[in-house]
């Protein structure tokens, strides 16, 4: 797949233009909370102009290409809502206004749009160069895969190096400022905190890229491809953060779903280096195959996750309420 520099500039420049258009719209004025209706119509937004890409690519570049980009779209976007479980526990460890949360969440994803832009870079570089890394990035995903289903996964917010140094060095105030980002308190500038969660946001969701990377380089190698998946899945992160709301806690298995999904393209990539290095006989596995696989997962997934949640309410409402000493006892709430 031949991209050329002028391909890359208008990608770019109408992906900075979209979200910056967000931005304006969304953001103008004064803080305001985020409407489960404007959440709706922002994401069917997004995913209908992936959608429209994937389309533009069949008529451009061939079904492959197109194929690709969905699988990697579909993979992207995935392992990003289990992301979110980690957005809803910084959000809430920053104690973010709710009024704030939008503007949080979309500097955020332009951070980590930037770095995982250098990371696309590096990793396809390498890659190109040294076969023998399909390897590694092969077993990294079965050991991230393993580490899901064990439950040792990033179940808990922990603040890296990046974040402590800020908190560090950065003056900050302890209170919001609505949405400022920086204030002049007692002739000082300082940052408020703002900032501080914009800055854990975007270094956290580069630590997600660690798994989430590798396994759609398991999907194709063309580093456009690699890139716009990467960028259609974020752009309506933020929007599918406040639509999904509770119900994030109702997938409980989703992380088993990513597993299945990690550890086959973490054998598809071994089979694939197997088959690279000189072992022509060693199978390969098709990318429409691949594209099935994600989306049924995916769909067995979403649905096994609400029938469990269904009936553990409907169990739960079943159980009789426990008589004891009476109300005479309780404590008032």
């Amino acid at each position: 797949m031949n991209v050329t520099f002028l391909g890359w500039s208008l990608t770019l420049v109408g992906i900075v233009a979209v979200m910056f258009v967000d931005l304006w719209i969304v953001d103008r004025g004064q803080p305001k909370e985020f409407t489960l209706r404007q959440a709706g119509i922002w994401v069917t937004f997004y995913v209908a102009l992936a959608a429209v890409f994937g389309i533009c690519l069949l008529l451009v570049s061939g079904g492959a290409y197109s194929a690709q980009f969905f699988a990697g779209y579909l993979t992207e976007y995935s392992l990003s809502i289990d992301n979110l479980f980690i957005f809803y526990v910084i959000m809430a460890r920053f104690a973010v206004p709710r009024a704030n949360q939008h503007k949080v969440l979309l500097v955020g994803i332009l951070i980590a749009l930037f770095t995982r832009g250098v990371f696309i870079v590096v990793g396809g570089a390498a890659l190109a160069r040294f076969e023998w890394l399909f390897y590694l990035f092969g077993l990294f995903l079965i050991w991230t895969a393993l580490g899901l289903l064990r439950g040792t996964g990033d179940e808990e917010f922990k603040e890296n190096a990046l974040l402590r140094w800020v908190q560090r060095v950065i003056p900050a105030t302890g209170e919001y400022y609505k949405d400022r980002l920086t204030v002049r308190v007692d002739g000082r500038r300082m940052v408020t905190p703002m900032l501080i969660v914009m800055v854990a946001i975007g270094s956290t969701d580069l630590l997600f890229a660690l798994d989430s990377i590798p396994a759609i380089f398991g999907l194709t190698k063309q580093s456009y491809l690699v890139f716009t998946a990467n960028a259609f899945a974020l752009m309506g992160l933020r929007q599918l953060y406040f639509l999904l709301g509770g119900l994030l806690d109702r997938l409980v298995y989703l992380s088993k779903g990513l597993a299945f999904i990690l550890a086959f393209i973490g054998a598809k990539l071994i089979l694939e280096a197997v088959h690279a290095t000189g072992f022509e006989r060693a199978p390969q596995v098709p990318i429409w195959m691949s594209l099935a696989v994600i989306g049924v997962t995916m769909l067995v997934t979403t649905v096994a996750s609400l029938l469990k949640a269904r009936h553990d309410a409907a169990k739960e409402a079943a159980e009789p309420v426990p008589t004891g000493v009476g109300d005479a006892g309780r404590t008032p709430r």
